[in-house]
């Protein structure tokens, strides 16, 4: 596939606190920051002038999906946009509680487990064409995310080390703090299946293309961890869609189908030398590093064949390859302020090193949770990105993920978008999903766009046409949305 359209869905943890009384519950706090939201878009679940969706998933959790991207930079943008709506409407909702004497401060975090152990995700979404083998593409990379988390893992404190899950023990330093290169890896349970929830596989395959069923289907990857770096963010994305890109071709790969996927997972996080083996189900055993040596020196070759597809290319192969290099020679300086796990070990290090501790801290349990806060001057990442202690991707100075608030990227999405700018310009309420958008109303308009790469459309233009004319004049509109 010549161009690939690529998302991102992100889960926040959400928390309210407060320094003398009760604070509310996450359940509460969440309905509370939505409030605004539904006061206009009379739901919590809704589409916004950027192309993007916003809604309120189950476990009291904000989520964000991107709109449709066909870049990298533009994946990444949207990402870090959907960090700052959220923000801004965190700050509402603090404004709020303070004026109704509740006060307290409400935290967002982008990070992939809470205190209590529970696990919310980070989904990838890759379209592919129809015509692929989905077996075949599924099989071949399923080893490649396992082991993926030593280039694009976000890094997790074990202030009493690893445990073992049911029957299945990885690790013999349980009891003893540690660091991990994931987060999610602890919580996968399977290598593929339909659930998202009940099973958390590493990729879905519910076929849900978003899109013309006979031309495309979507590749919706679950395994991968939430990352704050723009530059791990594009690494994660780039270098997945590099290897789909070489299993689509139909080159011929070996065959590395591990005996046990979850297990492996776990082995691998929690090993940082990525030397530890893990079983293959040919009864032979490969590392990590071994596997993802083999993957980089194989699509490197790919790209020498058939040339580099972006411009970004050669900049996701050189970190892809440095990432490896820190790991095998355990020195991890290399890549410490564009690698998340590497970024934040830093930080930890040196507060341990400063104060004579260790990660049993209960400090450094905090420090690992603030890395994730998205609130500016507050979250540990987004003060060292500040401080230029935190690579961007390189090109970029953080006003790209301003201007993708409210902009949406060239793709369909700039269709939809305009649409739902146009409706609330009108005061129409619109009823909007991936590639239906439904003008409500007493004369049903409704726009179907199958092609994720469309830019116009006739159909589209009219109705904008039309939403437009009403918003001249005058019609009733409805609350604005807070991030407009």
């Amino acid at each position: 596939m010549d161009r690939r359209i690529m998302g991102l869905e992100t889960e926040f943890g959400i928390v309210h606190t407060v320094p003398t009384g009760a604070a509310l519950s996450p359940d509460d706090t969440a309905r509370r920051l939505f409030r605004p939201i539904v006061e206009w878009g009379r739901s919590s679940n809704v589409f916004l002038p950027n192309g993007a969706r916003l809604y309120l998933d189950v476990g009291s959790h904000p989520e964000y999906a991107t709109a449709e991207c066909a870049t990298l930079e533009d994946t990444v943008a949207h990402d870090r946009a959907g960090e700052l709506i959220v923000d801004d409407m965190r700050g509402q909702l603090e404004a709020k509680l303070a004026e109704e004497g509740t006060g307290g401060s409400v935290y967002l975090f982008k990070n992939n487990v809470d205190s209590a152990g529970n696990s919310f995700g980070s989904h990838e979404n890759y379209m592919i064409a129809r015509s692929t083998r989905f077996a075949r593409l599924v099989a071949h990379l399923i080893p490649f995310l396992v082991t993926r988390q030593l280039i694009a893992g976000a890094g997790r404190v074990h202030p009493q080390g690893p445990v073992a899950f049911g029957q299945r023990s990885f690790s013999q330093n349980a009891g003893q703090p540690s660091y991990s290169f994931s987060q999610r890896a602890d919580h996968i349970w399977e290598d593929s299946s339909s659930s998202t929830t009940r099973a958390r596989p590493l990729i879905n395959t519910r076929d849900e293309p978003h899109g013309d069923a006979e031309r495309f289907r979507r590749l919706h990857v679950i395994v991968g961890d939430s990352t704050m770096s723009t530059t791990t963010t594009a690494l994660r994305l780039g270098a997945t869609d590099l290897m789909l890109r070489m299993i689509e071709a139909g080159n011929a790969l070996i065959d590395r189908t591990l005996k046990d996927p979850a297990l492996a997972l776990r082995q691998i996080s929690h090993d940082l030398t990525g030397t530890v083996p893990v079983e293959l189900a040919d009864g032979t055993q490969r590392s990590a590093l071994d596997l993802q040596r083999e993957y980089l020196e194989t699509v490197t070759r790919f790209v020498q064949a058939n040339g580099a597809h972006h411009d970004r290319v050669d900049w996701v192969l050189d970190l892809w390859a440095r990432t490896l290099d820190a790991v095998q020679r355990r020195d991890f300086t290399g890549i410490d302020t564009e690698i998340d796990w590497a970024i934040k070990k830093k930080l930890l290090d040196s507060w341990v090193a400063r104060n004579g501790s260790d990660y049993a801290a209960p400090r450094v349990a905090q420090m690992d949770l603030a890395f994730h806060d998205v609130a500016p001057g507050r979250g540990l990442f987004r003060m060292l990105e500040e401080r230029g202690m935190a690579a961007r991707l390189p090109g970029t100075d953080g006003s790209e993920a301003q201007t993708a608030v409210t902009t949406p990227p060239e793709t369909r999405a700039k269709l939809r978008g305009a649409l739902v700018k146009a409706a609330i310009d009108a005061g129409k309420h619109t009823t909007i999903d991936w590639v239906n958008v439904k003008i409500n109303g007493a004369t049903q308009r409704i726009v179907t766009l199958r092609d994720p790469f469309l830019t116009h459309d006739d159909d589209a233009a009219a109705m904008l046409a039309i939403l437009r004319r009403e918003a001249v004049r005058g019609s009733e509109q409805p609350p604005a949305p807070p991030i407009i």
